[in-house]
């Protein structure tokens, strides 16, 4: 059965430079930044091409000690109906912390935290997949992601974690060579390792993305060049298996359309080269994408997006870190009108095994492990016992950096009335107060701690930010009279 092909992570700023390359057989979005009743027209164009769209989402945290948000899993089935995906996609991670399980505040990363690889977090992890699969009208793959730290007292591999999941779940894995040559930077893990455990089998399809090294650490941007230790990994992991899809990440600073065309073709060649041989057969329930080119055996000449670790200058939300308010999913070889295939489809043994359930006091240790964590690099509490302290700070810093960039893209006039300190004054609120209701939330309580703190120190900035803020702050447009309370208070504003 033939698979994905080659694909292209598809975002709002390239949307026309998707649509225009050549050999793209599939693209993938950000489910959350696609409402399901109002697809772009850009993705409906490339289904009616007959490319593939593959939702990716960033937010249900299954790694997490609590189970998933029926809310959240209702609306990336809906994303996935919307776009006939042939499959859904998420990540091995968790997103937030803390709340009644551990009655402490509720706390938000805005990115992808790497779980611990305990036999007690994987069995939170399984029973978590079990009841995304069972909410979810297609089936699941699961991303590992990138990290600037380690558990203390991991007891398995990342391949051997993997591995077992799969083994108890039957879910598909998505893997993200970028992510194993960060690790391998960052924390000394061994990809070839890693490649060695992982079954090869299960693998729905994978992920290449660049960054860059800055003061020893490896930033996974998603804003640079693939580079050549990437494009080896590709080949090593090819040389096993020829993944049924690969797929360019880009998420930032997007660079002339001819070189997205030669990433693409380098990134064939390597699969290409790789030949048809050991080929996994394509996951379970997605088609064989039509006319479709088989990428074991496509010529090279034809082929061309967690990132709390990437600097800010450089970074967008990843698709597992991203904000809500600012991601999509898409489909690529099937014809518009072709439905989503049921979780019917898949294997018998798949759909019968039992997964159990995870006692409350494992789900309550590993809450309490997580709330300490996250507390740490978002409200500035010290480090948990175990952990390296200075790389906490440095994905703390990375984290407030993440949030900056963030605000700015959804908060535009923000950086414009603050000048050049906006990012420094940003990254030194976002360090002790974590965010409490979304980023565009997080901006509102960004400016009113500036006012509070009498900044900025022109008299004349610091009305024109109150005004800003005092637009935006109300449940509903004001009214006359708050306008003018609105307007008295700007004056006497010093």
């Amino acid at each position: 059965m033939k698979g994905l092909g080659t694909g292209i992570g598809w975002r709002p700023e390239i949307a026309d430079v998707v649509e225009r390359l050549p050999g793209v057989d599939w693209v993938e979005v950000v489910a959350e930044n696609v409402c399901p009743g109002h697809v772009p027209e850009s993705l409906t164009r490339l289904r009616e091409r007959g490319v593939t769209v593959v939702p990716h989402g960033v937010s249900l945290g299954l790694g997490g000690a609590d189970r998933p948000d029926e809310a959240r899993l209702a609306r990336l089935a809906a994303t996935a109906t919307a776009l006939g995906a042939p499959l859904v996609t998420e990540h091995v991670a968790f997103v937030r912390a803390g709340g009644p399980r551990t009655a402490s505040p509720a706390l938000e990363a805005g990115h992808l935290l790497p779980v611990p690889r305990t036999r007690e977090a994987l069995d939170v992890l399984c029973e978590n997949v079990r009841i995304a699969q069972e909410a979810l009208p297609v089936p699941l793959a699961l991303e590992n992601v990138a990290a600037l730290f380690a558990w203390p007292g991991d007891e398995l591999t990342e391949g051997r974690f993997l591995a077992e999941l799969v083994e108890r779940t039957g879910v598909r894995l998505l893997i993200d060579v970028a992510n194993l040559h960060t690790n391998r930077l960052n924390r000394g893990d061994d990809p070839a390792v890693a490649l060695a455990e992982l079954p090869v089998e299960a693998i729905a399809y994978v992920h290449v993305a660049g960054g860059v090294e800055r003061d020893g650490v490896w930033h996974d941007t998603h804003a640079h060049p693939v580079p050549p230790q990437v494009l080896d990994l590709l080949s090593e992991l090819a040389a096993r298996a020829v993944p049924p899809g690969v797929l360019l990440e880009r998420d930032d600073d997007f660079p002339p359309e001819e070189e997205l065309a030669a990433e693409l073709t380098a990134i064939r060649a390597r699969v290409a080269a790789a030949g048809p041989v050991r080929r996994p057969a394509a996951p379970a329930g997605v088609p064989g994408q039509g006319e479709a080119r088989d990428r074991a055996d496509a010529p090279a000449e034809t082929e061309a997006p967690d990132r709390a670790d990437a600097p800010a200058e450089t970074e967008a939300p990843d698709r597992a870190d991203a904000p809500a308010e600012t991601e999509a999913p898409d489909r690529a070889d099937a014809p518009a009108e072709t439905e989503a295939p049921d979780r019917a489809d898949a294997p018998a043994e798949t759909r019968a095994r039992e997964v159990p359930t995870a006692p409350e006091a494992v789900r309550e240790r590993l809450a309490l492990g997580q709330a300490a964590l996250l507390s740490a690099l978002v409200a500035g509490t010290p480090a948990p016992e175990g952990f390296d302290g200075a790389r906490l700070r440095q994905q703390a810093l990375a984290l407030a950096r993440k949030r900056a960039g963030v605000v700015a893209r959804l908060a535009p006039e923000l950086p414009v009335l603050l000048g050049e300190g906006y990012r420094e004054a940003f990254v030194a609120y976002a360090r002790t107060r974590p965010m409490a209701g979304g980023y565009r939330r997080d901006a509102l309580d960004f400016a009113r701690h500036l006012l509070d703190s009498g900044r900025p120190g022109d008299v004349r900035a610091r009305r024109r930010l109150y005004r800003w803020w005092a637009e935006r702050a109300g449940p509903r447009p004001a009214g006359r009279a708050a306008r003018l309370v609105h307007a008295a208070r700007a004056a006497l504003v010093v």
